[in-house]
């Protein structure tokens, strides 16, 4: 009797095409098709020691992006395959006129323009999303929406 091999994971896209999906979905703000582009036990990393596991909790955090910025778009500037990763640069640019849930609490709409440069690196597996790594400048994005802390001056 033969054993049964196990499958290796495989991409049938190449990766630029699987993040201009992502890229496409987030700019129309479409949570569900965002949702679907993530696997079941996908993790993500970001700034403030966020860590998810899973793809409700990954479309979560996006989806609290796009209701505190509901006009934001991202644009890639650069990228990279080396298959299964797919590295972007890109610029996130919006209005922040909505609560954002952070780690270190809610931020109140502050009416302010957001415009930073990110970076992502997301491994796919059978076209899915099942990593990803996402870092931007949070002094930066805290001091455009102005609740960055201020040293006092003695």
């Amino acid at each position: 009797m033969l054993e049964k091999e196990a499958s290796m994971p495989t991409i049938a896209t190449d990766p630029k095409v699987l993040g201009a999906n992502y890229n496409r979905a987030f700019n129309a703000h479409d949570e569900v098709a965002l949702k679907g582009l993530y696997a079941d036990n996908a993790r993500f990393l970001a700034p403030g020691d966020v860590r998810l596991s899973g793809r409700d909790a990954i479309a979560g955090y996006t989806n609290n992006w796009m209701k505190a910025v509901p006009d934001a778009e991202i644009n890639v500037t650069h990228e990279v395959v080396n298959a299964p990763w797919l590295v972007q640069e890109f610029t996130f640019n919006g209005t922040h006129t909505g609560p954002l849930t952070s780690p270190m609490g809610t931020i109140q709409a502050t009416n302010r323009k957001i415009a930073g440069q990110c970076v992502v690196l997301n491994r796919f597996e059978n076209d899915l999303i099942v990593e990803s790594r996402l870092y931007f400048d949070v002094v930066q994005l805290l001091t455009q929406i102005g609740v960055m802390p201020v040293a006092t001056k003695n």
